[in-house]
C-alpha cells in the first residue's frame, strides 16, 4: 500500500537536505519528482495539480527555523497536505437509527459481500449487534456465498426466496426488532452507474428506508476509474462514506488519495487483506505518517491490544522468568505474531526504520521462511520434547533433524539460541527480585534506626 510513492516521496525530501531555506529554486526540482511520483501512483491529474500547488504555496520562501533543516520543514509541508488531501480527519460511521441501518453500495466484484461480513466482524468486536441482510437477489449464488460468510463469522443471515428487495428489507427490520439485532447491514446487488433500472432501486431503498450509512465499496486497484465510479454514485445516491478494498495489493495508492478531493465524501473504513478481520477505520493522519515513512506506532499498538490477550500474555512472561517457556510456547507467540499480517505490514508500521519497499519485502521474506522453518523443526518434536526443551540431547537432535529435512547444525544453532533466551530472561527476572530484596532490606534498617526528620536532614548535608 502506496510503497512505490511512499519510497519516491522520501526520496526527494532527501535531496532538499542542506538548503538553508526552500525557494522556487531549489524547490523546482523537488516538486516536478513529486508530480511524477504522483502521476506514476495512478493519482487523478486534478488531484496532482492542486497538490503541487498548495505545497509550492507553502513552501517557497519560508526560512528554515532554528534546529530544523529543510528537508523536515518539507516532510512537515507534504505530511499536512496529504492529510488534507485523505480527508483531514477520522469519520466515524454514524449509528442512529432503531434500527440502524447500512447499505452497502459497489459494482460487480468490488468486493462489497465480503467486506459486509468484514464489517459484521468489526462490528461485533465493537459490541454491537448486527444482522446481514440478502438484498442481492440478482447474482447467482450471492445468498449462499454470504450465508457461507455469516457462518465463518458467527453472525446471522437474513435472506427470502424473493425478489422483492423493499419486502425484503421490511420484514428484516421487523425481525431485528424482535430478535435485539440494532444494526442492519444490507448486502445490495452491485450494479454499473449506468444502469438505471438498478441504480433506481437503490434510489427507492434510500427513500423508504432511510440508511444512516450508504456505504460505496470500491476496489483501489482499478486506479483512477475509481474517482469516476464514485462520482457517479455520489452524484445520484449521495453516498455517504466510501469502503476502500484491497488497498494491500495497491502499491500506488491512486485510489486512496483522489477519491476523498474529488467526491468530497470521506473513506471510513479501508480493506487490508484477505481476513475477515482485516477491515479497519481510515484514519488521514496515520496514512499520511505511513506513506512519508514515518511509521505508524498508534495502529501497531491498537493492533496488538486486539490480538494479544492479557491474560495468556501475563502467564507467557511469568514462565519465562521461571525458566519454564517451551517450545510450544513459542509456537503461540508465532502464531499471535502472524495474527499482525504480513510481516512487510507490520515493519511499516514501526517508527524509524526508514526502510525501502524493496528492504521491507526481502526481510519480511526471510524472516517468514524462517518462521516456518522453525514451525516444521518445532512440530517434528514428539509432545514432550515441546513442553520440556532440557530434554534435548544429541539422539534427539538428529532424529529431529531427519524428521523436519533441516540439516542438524541449523537445528543446533535454534536450540542453542532458546536456551540462551530462557537463560536471559530468567537471568533478568532474578536481578530484579534481589534489586527488590536489597531496596527493601536497606528501607527496613534505615527506618528502624533513623526517624523521618533525621534521614532527610542526612540526606541535605550531601547536596
Amino acid at each position: 500500500m502506496f510503497d512505490s510513492l511512499s519510497d519516491k516521496l522520501q526520496d526527494i525530501i532527501k535531496r532538499t537536505a542542506g538548503q538553508k531555506e526552500l525557494t522556487q529554486d531549489n524547490m523546482q526540482d523537488a516538486l516536478r519528482e513529486i508530480r511524477r511520483a504522483l502521476l506514476e501512483a495512478d493519482v487523478n491529474l486534478r488531484v496532482v495539480k492542486a497538490f503541487i500547488s498548495n505545497i509550492k504555496d507553502k513552501a517557497e520562501g519560508e526560512n528554515v527555523l532554528s534546529g530544523v533543516n529543510p528537508s523536515q520543514q518539507l516532510v512537515k509541508i507534504v505530511h499536512d497536505e496529504l492529510i488534507e488531501l485523505l480527508g483531514k480527519e477520522v469519520k466515524p460511521l454514524d449509528f442512529s437509527g432503531h434500527p440502524n441501518i447500512i447499505m452497502m453500495l459497489g459494482l460487480q466484484g468490488s468486493g462489497k459481500t465480503t467486506s459486509s461480513a468484514k464489517l459484521a466482524v468489526k462490528l461485533k468486536k465493537e459490541n454491537r449487534n448486527p444482522l446481514l441482510v440478502a438484498c442481492d437477489v440478482y447474482r447467482p449464488a450471492a445468498i449462499t456465498q454470504l450465508k457461507a460468510l455469516g457462518e465463518q463469522t458467527g453472525v446471522n443471515v437474513y435472506s427470502e426466496d424473493s425478489k422483492d428487495v423493499q419486502s425484503i428489507i421490511n420484514n428484516a427490520i421487523s425481525y431485528a426488532k424482535e430478535n435485539g439485532y440494532n444494526t442492519l447491514i444490507l448486502d445490495t446487488a452491485g450494479r454499473l452507474q449506468i444502469d438505471t433500472d438498478m441504480m433506481a432501486e437503490l434510489l427507492l431503498i434510500d427513500r423508504v428506508f432511510h440508511p444512516a450509512e450508504k456505504l460505496l465499496v470500491i476496489d483501489s486497484m482499478t486506479g483512477q476509474e475509481a474517482v469516476n465510479v464514485a462520482e457517479n454514485f455520489d452524484a445520484q445516491l449521495g453516498v455517504t462514506g466510501l469502503v476502500l478494498t484491497k488497498l494491500d495489493g495497491d502499491s500506488r495508492g491512486g485510489a486512496a488519495l483522489s477519491v476523498v478531493y474529488c467526491t468530497q465524501k470521506p473513506i471510513k473504513l479501508t480493506g487490508t487483506g484477505e481476513k475477515l478481520n482485516a477491515l479497519e477505520d481510515f484514519y488521514p493522519e496515520r496514512m499520511a505518517t505511513r506513506i512519508l515513512g514515518m511509521g505508524d506506532i498508534v495502529s501497531l499498538v491498537e493492533r496488538a491490544q486486539e490480538v494479544f490477550d492479557e491474560k495468556s500474555a501475563r502467564e507467557m512472561s511469568e514462565k519465562m522468568a521461571k525458566a519454564e517457556f517451551s517450545f510450544n510456547d513459542f509456537l503461540k507467540m508465532q502464531k499471535q505474531m502472524k495474527m499482525f499480517g504480513s510481516m512487510d505490514n507490520l515493519l511499516g508500521m514501526i517508527p524509524g526504520l526508514g526502510l525501502s519497499k524493496d528492504d521491507r519485502q526481502l526481510i519480511s521474506h526471510e524472516g517468514e521462511k524462517q518462521f516456518k522453518r522453525i514451525e516444521v523443526f518445532i512440530q517434528s518434536m514428539t509432545p514432550e520434547e515441546r513442553e520440556h526443551p532440557e530434554l534435548m540431547n544429541t539422539s534427539r537432535k538428529k532424529r529431529i533433524a531427519e524428521g523436519s529435512g533441516i540439516p542438524l547444525h541449523d537445528v543446533n544453532i535454534f536450540i542453542k539460541q532458546f536456551e540462551q533466551m530462557r537463560s536471559m530472561m530468567k537471568g533478568m527476572n532474578d536481578m530484579k527480585k534481589n534489586m527488590g530484596k536489597m531496596m527493601g532490606k536497606f528501607g527496613s534498617e534505615m527506618g528502624g534506626k533513623l526517624s523521618m526528620h533525621q534521614m532527610m536532614k542526612n540526606m541535605r548535608r550531601f547536596k
